[in-house]
């Protein structure tokens, strides 16, 4: 494993992951718990099945970090492949 595929990394391109939250409380709850999480600046959802969201972030944080919060509120988060350059 290396750094890109273990860490979010800054810029505009973000990290997709997917998700089985589906209501939209749920889906709120996901955003406000990462964006306590030092370092990710916003959570982007998208509007189609299935449900997947986009980190952005202003430093390096751990993908682990990300998964294990979403885990903690009963859902998963599966990061999607590298960004493409």
């Amino acid at each position: 494993m290396g750094i890109l595929s273990e860490n979010v990394i800054p810029g505009n391109h973000g990290k997709v992951f997917g998700t089985n939250a589906k209501e939209v409380k749920d889906l709120r709850r996901i955003k406000e718990h990462l964006l306590k999480i030092n370092g990710i600046e916003n959570v982007i959802f998208n509007d189609d099945f299935p449900v997947e969201f986009t980190v952005h972030t202003t430093k390096m944080v751990e993908i682990k970090e990300i998964e294990n919060m979403v885990k903690g509120l009963g859902f998963h988060a599966i990061p999607k492949g590298l960004f493409s350059l």
